[in-house]
């Protein structure tokens, strides 16, 4: 849980604590929201990055609300850590993110391939790859790439398909699943 220097202990601060042992998660949009009726009044994110070393198991979004602070230190673990560029991400994504975890029943984190992706960075690997899409939404800030351990690759596409809010991107061979608030859409095998 994101923590902040400011000892005193607020209503927010409180129902944070108490909320980190919850399990739930809700996506803004309808589809998705309408599976995961009664989850509460809050939405938390699992995520470590191998590349980093960094991880993040934070409360995101409470009675309502985003929380600022939690969404700015969302946005640093998902720079592109090639460039270090931090660009604000959609909270959307976290939404459907948040929401595919709890479907699958999992505690354990996802692992982020990619998060942000700066212009440059995602140039240099549309040079190498074929799946990397020229007008990427990881360039706005939109998408993830992630895998689980205890969670087959096809599992957590099914789980992000339910959610019925963007895009699922399902690439068995390299082992991890896209999840993206853009247009609903899927592809891959």
């Amino acid at each position: 849980m994101a923590t902040t220097p400011n000892s005193s202990l607020t209503r927010r601060g409180l129902l944070g604590v108490f909320a980190a042992t919850a399990v739930v998660a809700a996506p803004t949009y309808s589809n998705a929201f309408g599976l995961l009726k009664g989850a509460g009044d809050i939405r938390r994110v699992r995520l470590y990055s191998g590349r980093t070393g960094e991880s993040v198991d934070t409360i995101y979004w409470i009675e309502g609300e985003y929380i600022p602070e939690v969404l700015k230190e969302i946005n640093h673990f998902m720079r592109d850590w090639r460039s270090d560029e931090v660009i604000k991400m959609d909270p959307r994504n976290m939404d459907i993110i948040a929401a595919a975890h709890r479907l699958m029943d999992v505690n354990e984190p996802y692992m982020l391939l990619s998060g942000y992706r700066s212009p440059a960075t995602n140039a240099m690997l549309r040079s190498h790859s074929k799946g990397v899409a020229k007008n990427s939404l990881h360039m706005k800030g939109q998408a993830a790439d992630l895998r689980l351990k205890s969670r087959t690759v096809s599992q957590m596409a099914k789980a992000a398909k339910v959610c019925a809010a963007g895009g699922v991107g399902t690439y068995s061979r390299s082992n991890f699943v896209h999840m993206d608030c853009g247009p609903v859409r899927t592809w891959g095998g």
